[in-house]
């Protein structure tokens, strides 16, 4: 088998599993600790190791992170402590765990997994992948190629940021009914097809379980459906983004 361990670090709790690559299946069961607050380089660092240790894995990780990563290092501090800024996540993952680590984005991992062994599997044209939980995550494909880092949970609706407007924790806190948080979405995603038209819209998180209650109140032109993987898309995704070697990091000058 071909097997990673993927590492799902969440706005509330940081989940992970082994995965067999080649099949997308779990190859044990998913185990999950808290997010600490704060969350911490050194705090989120030590769930990790604790992570490891709890499923005795020795070899190689990936890890979706809910920020802008690039080759490693995290570059934005929406949802996390803002000490993580130019942290390389990936050598300080590797350095708490003893194994080599892959730190990418987590609604890129998600959407990997989705256009894998998922919803996407098979769609060409444009597919935006949307994750809605603590914050609003995207992942955009073009013909099943990732443009990595998109962060649109970060555009501008009536003043506030999409995922303030309309996350899943925004829902549960401010008590919406289904049809008044999927106007909110609604506006979220109208937006996102006049800027690029995409064909197919997946929405996954764990609120997709519950898809009947919201998706049927949105008034679209592209293709939306609820992702199939569900809570498994994020760990499963890190999980991929280990099994191809990692790239020297280059200079800007090169």
């Amino acid at each position: 088998m071909a097997r990673r361990l993927g590492i799902d670090v969440g706005g509330t709790g940081m989940k992970a599993a082994p995965v067999e690559t080649r099949t997308g299946r779990l190859t044990a069961e998913r185990i999950r600790i808290a997010t600490p607050h704060p969350a911490t380089p050194d705090a989120m660092a030590a769930v990790a190791r604790e992570l490891v240790a709890e499923l005795d894995w020795s070899g190689p990780i990936g890890a979706g992170f809910p920020a802008v990563v690039q080759h490693g290092v995290v570059r934005t501090a929406a949802n996390i402590d803002e000490l993580w800024i130019g942290v390389d996540a990936a050598a300080l993952f590797a350095e708490s765990t003893g194994c080599e680590v892959t730190v990418v984005n987590d609604a890129d991992a998600a959407g990997v997994a989705e256009m894998r062994f998922g919803a996407g599997k098979g769609r060409s044209g444009t597919v935006i992948m949307v994750t809605l939980g603590t914050g609003i995550g995207t992942a955009v494909f073009v013909d099943g190629v990732l443009v990595p880092n998109t962060e649109f949970g970060h555009l501008m609706i009536r003043g506030k940021t999409a995922e303030a407007r309309a996350a899943e924790s925004v829902r549960e806190r401010k008590d919406l009914s289904w049809k008044e948080w999927a106007d909110r979405l609604e506006e979220v995603f109208l937006e996102l097809e006049r800027l690029f038209w995409p064909d197919l819209f997946i929405v996954g998180g764990g609120v997709s379980k519950k898809s009947d209650k919201f998706l049927p109140h949105l008034g679209l032109r592209a293709e939306v459906v609820a992702a199939e993987m569900h809570n498994e898309a994020g760990v499963v995704g890190a999980a991929l983004s280990a099994v191809a070697p990692r790239k020297p990091r280059q200079s800007a000058r090169s």
